[in-house]
């Protein structure tokens, strides 16, 4: 047998399969997607098995796989196909991708044991005693130096061992530890009648276990919390022989499902009926047909989600469910554990490297069959899947910034297609390309128009802050916005502030000579954080304390200009003092858990203010928000990308969405120093639609996406010269080899020319047949190798989200 293999080398000498014998042992073991160990020239190297065959074309001497480093695959056939797709038009190594698919307690230094399940049947296979596996886990060199790798497979197939993937200096599989009664009702009462007063804690142990007639067994803490009684009490009793104690794994529960009370499906209204029932009756057909759901903020999407997940999984499918930031799983999760409890598993970038593991264990072994998280989710090895939903289509988030640069929205077309199931996106304000899709017929549009409490969306009210600056009060607040905060907060009602801007100020300036304090590191100005009392850079996390003089001039006038949460935060604190004030920032949300806990405590207080980025405007549903306060509309407007106007639309909309979803009535207050601005005022009349076709005609003009595919090649170098002399080559090369149907803007410096000590140089290409350019873009990638070790460095970004 021949297994065809892709080496763990990101280089493009070693980019496509190798062909290894499979020793004879090893045949009814080898399956595709399993890791394996493999001499390659001097070295030994792990590869992935992407196919199993029965002979090689190969010539000349084909080597023997060396071991297996799985026992089981953690890659379908399904994901092992989409790797060399993926790896085909993002232009990446494909052993890039299929390591991006795989969990991270996979890709790093591990050591690999296995779980004794049964220690008498490995003991007799082992001719050893029992008492050999008291640790409760054999290692894997240990193991295999007694039995070859066909009996390991056998012990695991008959639930003997179990294979455990240990990080180094930290435990993979979470242990609890079990009180297991050895005796009877009847003998543990005789052992109480005649047991020493003095042991009246060993006593209320043995009472607790006659009460409750124990005879299954039960976790340590629980029995000493029901007895009163110490764990060195119990563990005494152990000693005596009256109890057993024992470790068993348990999975750490990405979220706590004894907190979360369940929910039934609620009554659909017209629209959602009428959305539910077309994507159903696709379902039903087992064909792949994307829909575009388009419903305005609280037009309750989310119950058509969870009651189309419900219809997959009564037919015995599985499910996915996308959300774009961590901000917002908390809400969504708890709503989708709450209505298919243990069958969910969860996936996000706030798990630690176990929980995810533990969550992918349950998957590949069928224990949750819907999964929700962030945009690696959509790799989640589920099999039969019945639907994908995307929320909140729209968000950059679903884009990953660095190799392998796909789109969670195109792998999950794919996957659609492979499974015949049904994809939903849907969003308040699609992406242009989505909707530029579903008018031409390629996606189902389906509108909800209405929100699910009947009201009208609530009204927008715009303040032209270049008044506001006339009078000099508050340069964060306007005498408008501050009157209506004041008058919710004395109503009990809560209010909730954007400010898309981290940090206590944008910069700090010198009165005296003009200078501004920047990254040593970036071409950009240092933000001042005032909490810590230090000056950060949001690129590259360089950070100085705060000077007390010029560097320029030693001037002691320096003076902070422009304004970040933590500064609006100061000024609400000193206008509204008795207010809880929860900030939400990059800052404020580093800690584990932290999200939850933000949300939580805003929840939980009336006449509360929830301030915070972009994180806070979207998908979050609190019945008591009747006022939303946009402080500086104008943050994203001028950025130096053909998005800034759709990315500030979808924002201010989305922020505006969050309130008046109960039965109070909510307002908006957007601040902004370009009142007039196309933006701002289809924004204030909610107006998606009107946004949508003057948006389209600009980038029909303009020559952009959705019209025309795109593609950035990013040069970058410590040595300027050299990165400004590869991009003019690749500008060059292009040129030449591509005549027609190509165009180039640039080159040109990034949106900041140095970061982290790299010079950028951009080069946008616009183009309508991905055919034409596709083996040329492939070619540079190849040919990028020979300057990565001169330090210069070459990307290629499909359909990038940003251009800075």
């Amino acid at each position: 047998m021949i297994a065809e293999v892709i080496i763990d080398i990101p280089t493009a000498q070693v980019n496509h399969t190798f062909d290894y014998q499979v020793d004879p042992e090893m045949e009814d073991l080898i399956k595709i997607g399993m890791r394996v160990e493999v001499p390659f020239g001097y070295r030994r190297l792990m590869a992935f098995v992407v196919n199993v065959k029965e002979s090689t074309d190969f010539k000349g001497d084909v080597k023997m796989i060396s071991r297996l480093i799985d026992y089981e695959s953690f890659l379908s056939q399904e994901l092992v196909d989409l790797s060399k797709v993926l790896a085909d038009t993002l232009y990446a190594f494909r052993i890039s991708v299929l390591q991006a698919m795989l969990p991270n307690i996979l890709r790093v230094k591990y050591e690999t044991v296995f779980k004794v399940i049964e220690p008498d049947t490995l003991a007799d296979a082992l001719n050893l005693s029992p008492n050999a596996f008291k640790e409760g886990t054999i290692k894997r060199e240990t193991l295999e130096e007694f039995l070859s790798s066909k009996q390991i497979q056998g012990l695991i197939e008959h639930s003997t061992i179990e294979v455990a993937y240990q990080v180094l200096d930290q435990k993979t599989h979470k242990t609890v530890q079990y009180v297991l009664p050895n005796r009877g009702v009847s003998e543990y009462q005789e052992i109480l009648d005649q047991l020493d007063k003095r042991s009246h804690k060993q006593g209320q142990v043995l009472a607790v276990m006659i009460d409750h007639q124990m005879t299954q067994a039960i976790e340590l803490d629980q029995l000493a919390k029901m007895a009163q009684a110490s764990k060195a009490t119990i563990r005494t009793m152990v000693k005596k022989g009256w109890l057993t104690l024992e470790e068993r794994e348990v999975y750490r529960p990405a979220y706590q499902l004894e907190n979360t009370q369940p929910s039934q499906a609620k009554p659909l209204l017209k629209q959602q009926q009428e959305a539910f029932d077309q994507v159903k009756k696709q379902m039903g057909k087992d064909q792949a047909k994307t829909f575009l759901l388009e419903g305005v903020t609280g037009s309750g999407k989310t119950e058509v989600y969870l009651q189309l997940i419900e219809e997959a999984l009564k037919v015995n499918k599985s499910a996915i469910l996308l959300v774009p930031e961590i901000a917002l799983t908390p809400q969504m999760v708890e709503r989708v554990l709450s209505r298919f409890g243990s069958g969910v598993a969860v996936l996000h970038s706030g798990l630690s490297i176990t929980e995810k593991y533990d969550e992918w264990r349950r998957i590949i072994r069928q224990e949750a069959k819907v999964v929700v998280g962030a945009r690696s989710s959509i790799f989640a090895p589920l099999q039969k899947v019945g639907i994908i939903i995307i929320d909140e289509e729209h968000e950059t988030s679903y884009k990953q910034g660095d190799n392998p640069r796909y789109h969670a929205r195109e792998v999950a077309k794919w996957r659609s297609e492979y499974h015949g199931c049904p994809l939903v996106l849907g969003s308040a304000t699609p992406s242009l390309e989505s909707r530029a899709r579903a008018e031409v017929g390629n996606y189902h549009l389906l509108k909800l128009t209405q929100r699910v409490n009947q009201q009208a969306l609530p009204p927008v009210t715009i303040v032209d802050m270049t008044e506001h600056l006339l009078e000099q009060k508050n340069l964060e607040l306007s005498q408008l916005l501050e009157n209506k905060i004041a008058e919710k907060i004395a109503a009990r009602e809560q209010v909730v502030l954007l400010l898309n801007r981290r940090g206590y100020a944008s910069y700090l300036q010198c009165r005296s000579c003009g200078h501004v304090i920047q990254c040593p590191h970036c071409d950009i100005s240092l933000t001042y954080h005032k909490a810590d009392e230090k000056l950060k850079c949001h690129y590259c996390d360089y950070q100085v304390g705060l000077p007390l003089t010029c560097p320029q001039c030693g001037s002691k006038h320096l003076r902070t200009q422009g304004i970040g949460t933590q500064k609006v935060a100061e000024s609400l604190r000193q206008l509204f003092p008795q207010t809880p004030i929860i900030r939400m920032d990059n800052d404020t949300t580093r800690r584990k858990g932290a999200h939850k806990k933000l949300l939580k405590e805003f929840a939980d207080q009336s006449g509360a203010i929830l301030l915070g980025t972009q994180m806070i405007a979207k998908g979050l549903d609190f019945e008591k928000v009747t006022l939303v306060g946009v402080i500086n509309a104008d943050t994203g407007l001028n950025m130096p990308d053909f998005r800034a106007a759709e990315k500030s639309f979808q924002l201010l909309t989305q922020v505006a969405g969050r309130t008046g979803r109960g039965r109070l009535k909510g307002e908006v207050v957007i601040q902004t120093y370009n009142p007039d601005h196309y933006v701002i005022q289809l924004a204030k009349q909610h107006d998606y639609e009107s946004f949508f076709y003057y948006e389209m005609r600009r980038r029909h003009l303009s020559q952009y996406p959705p019209y025309f595919f795109t593609t950035l090649i990013k040069v970058s170098s410590k040595n300027r010269a050299q990165a400004q002399k590869m991009i003019y080559a690749i500008k060059d090369q292009l040129m030449n080899k591509v005549k027609t149907h190509l165009s180039m803007i640039g080159p040109s410096t990034g949106g900041i020319e140095r970061i982290n000590d790299y010079y950028q140089f951009h080069l946008l290409l616009k183009y309508k047949e991905v055919d034409r350019l596709q083996d040329q873009l492939q070619a540079i990638l190849m040919s990028s190798q020979e300057s990565q070790a001169k330090g210069i460095f070459v990307q290629i970004d499909h359909e990038p989200q940003y251009f800075i």
